[in-house]
């Protein structure tokens, strides 16, 4: 039975393992020292730490309003300015380009109303951006 839980998931290891199987963690491995440091003398190892994100939301992204993406989609997503403002220039483009057959009007609404009605969190983690 592994007594070892991965830092990054809290996932039961296995003895020796250098990665964690269920998130891929790579894991920092300590050698034995060959030689003891002589009396007196202190050795410090250093691991290098890697950011955890508790809730998933990465600082970097940039911050945005959710009740603005929501009137854009709502107003103009027929052109796709949610989505430029959301930072998604790709489909914002899509939105352009087919905005002649008025599926985008009818898609922007929808997303107009889930910007609107979903939480802070689950705004952030599906379009990458911070909520002010």
């Amino acid at each position: 039975m592994a007594t070892n839980v991965c830092p990054q998931c809290g996932a039961p290891l296995e003895p020796g393992a250098i990665e964690c199987k269920f998130c891929g963690e790579k894991l920092a491995t300590q050698q034995a020292a060959q030689s003891v440091p002589p009396q007196g003398q202190t050795v410090y190892i250093q691991q290098a730490v890697q950011p955890t994100y508790v809730s998933g939301i990465n600082p970097a992204w940039p911050v945005k309003n959710k009740v603005v993406a929501g009137v854009l989609a709502l107003l103009l997503g027929g052109l796709g300015f949610h989505k430029f403002y959301l930072g998604n220039i790709g489909m914002g483009i899509v939105y352009l380009i087919f905005s002649w057959t008025f599926i985008p009007a009818t898609v922007a609404f929808f997303e107009g109303i889930i910007y609107l009605t979903s939480s802070d969190e689950n705004f952030q983690l599906k379009n990458h951006v911070r909520v002010n």
